[in-house]
């Protein structure tokens, strides 16, 4: 999945059609509000970012997913019609991996997504973590099941992340709160519980690689219970 976040209907229409005759799947956004939401139910492989945008900056936009442990190193590339070489290096600078002027061919286009995209894929297979029949690609934000990719919520996809990088440890319920939700838990909350539960449902038969440390937390595993 691809996402394209660009204002202008007519460039957009355009981009899109480009991706799909080529064999992506993308969708297209023209307010970051819209952009956000999508973001907090399905990340993509690749973001297409506009700079000039309302509600918000394109460069804002990147500095906020390059400062998030989950997007940190989703490939970005702007198209934008600021050209000037101050313009690029800023881009550049904020975390972009590709930076596009407009007006542009879609053959160029195409050709920047591919060669992002197989620098990103290069080293996925040896940062592949595994847990029973489940692998987790960290580089392309990706979890398969018998080679299936399955579709996860950005916090269950952190979620199964931390405990699959620490496979066999058992991880407390207060540190997971932290690293996936990005406070310390105090008190009693089912918000864990429920995810857990929920990435449990997606992983179906695998789901038994999650473990129940009770009075503790969760652990990861081959499920060779």
């Amino acid at each position: 999945m691809i996402y394209l976040l660009e204002d202008d209907s007519g460039i957009q229409n355009f981009v899109l059609y480009a991706l799909r005759s080529s064999g992506f799947e993308a969708e297209g956004f023209d307010a970051p509000s819209a952009f956000w939401k999508a973001m907090s139910e399905r990340q993509p492989e690749l973001l297409l970012l506009d700079i000039m945008l309302p509600e918000e900056d394109g460069l804002s936009i990147l500095k906020k997913l390059r400062a998030q442990p989950y997007t940190r190193r989703l490939p970005i590339i702007l198209l934008t019609a600021r050209s000037t070489e101050f313009d690029k290096v800023t881009g550049l600078d904020s975390g972009a991996d590709d930076y596009i002027t407009k007006p542009f061919g879609a053959m160029e286009l195409i050709s920047r997504i591919n060669a992002l995209l197989r620098r990103v894929g290069s080293s996925a297979e040896e940062e592949s973590l595994t847990a029973g029949d489940i692998t987790l690609i960290p580089s392309r934000r990706e979890v398969l099941r018998g080679g299936e990719r399955l579709v996860l919520t950005l916090k269950e996809y952190e979620l199964l992340a931390a405990l699959m990088k620490e496979k066999g440890k058992v991880i407390s319920r207060e540190e997971l709160l932290s690293r996936v939700w990005g406070y310390d838990f105090t008190g009693e909350s089912r918000t864990l519980d429920v995810h857990i539960r929920t990435l449990r449902a997606k992983l179906g038969e695998s789901g038994n690689i999650i473990e129940t440390v009770r009075g503790v937390g969760y652990r990861a595993g081959d499920g060779d219970d």
